[in-house]
């Protein structure tokens, strides 16, 4: 099973009436995906969902964080296998929050479509995320659109490796994510298997990629591969990509210093 690269979907040509024509230069303008045929009952904004089975969720490089160190809102683009940009999604968190809880604030995070609106809300409250608090454990709630729960992406409880459990609007378990128990290889991706809900049939993946060394010492700017069924219920879809916007916050947000750190080991 392939998955979509930040470098694929940053020099594909996705098909279209007539070129675009750029400056000499400057680089060319990301498209917009089609909207697919909405299935019966699809949330408006989740149509450009129904005939995908992969994404590539990209971070963007904020230069004042890259240079500071002074934690900036996120932004993010969410783009399918042709690099054609499907969402852009936007963190919402005041500046007191971010500066001083770290990784581990509450967010909320807004998922726009092409006309710039929002399709889909991810919100986190302030939780644990250690095996030694079990009952207050990390959640994020899925809504599409804004005001209407779709799905959870539920911390389940691990001793070593982490577990999550992709959750409906009543709260039942609809898949489950399951990652290693190191959340950091040096020139490699890390890879989270998605299963079913008994965990007897893989079907799909998110993945961590490795976006270079210079990138991942020096930003903490990350790249994410989802791959899913392509009849997966298209709420559940959404809810996966609540799951990567989960897994980036609790192990690869303000992860410059370790990386350095740990980079500095393997190089002896």
């Amino acid at each position: 099973m392939s998955y979509p690269k930040a470098e694929m979907a940053a020099g594909a040509v996705p098909p279209g009436p007539a070129p675009v024509v750029a400056q000499p230069g400057a680089a060319a303008p990301t498209q917009w995906a089609a909207a697919g045929q909405a299935p019966p009952g699809c949330p408006k904004g989740l149509e450009y969902l129904a005939s995908v089975d992969q994404l590539l969720v990209k971070q963007k490089v904020e230069a004042i964080e890259a240079i500071t160190g002074f934690e900036t809102n996120n932004k993010y683009e969410i783009v399918n296998s042709l690099g054609q940009r499907v969402y852009q999604a936007v963190e919402d968190t005041c500046c007191c929050t971010r500066n001083c809880c770290g990784s581990s604030r509450p967010f909320d995070i807004k998922i726009l479509d092409n006309r710039n609106t929002e399709v889909i809300h991810l919100s986190r409250g302030l939780r644990c995320s250690s095996c030694w608090c079990p009952c207050c454990l990390q959640r994020v709630t899925v809504e599409a659109p804004p005001g209407q729960v779709v799905g959870y992406v539920s911390q389940a409880w691990s001793l070593c490796k982490p577990r999550f459990k992709i959750e409906n609007a009543e709260g039942e378990t609809v898949l489950r994510i399951k990652g290693p128990c190191c959340q950091w290889e040096m020139c490699g991706d890390i890879e989270f298997d998605v299963h079913t809900e008994d965990e007897t049939t893989f079907v799909g993946r998110v993945t961590k990629q490795w976006t270079g060394l210079g990138k991942e010492l020096f930003t903490d700017a990350d790249n994410f591969g989802i791959s899913f069924p392509v009849d997966l219920d298209i709420k559940m879809k959404a809810v996966m990509i609540g799951a990567v916007f989960l897994l980036d916050f609790m192990f690869y947000e303000n992860n410059k210093k370790k990386n350095q750190d740990d980079a500095k080991k393997v190089m002896g």
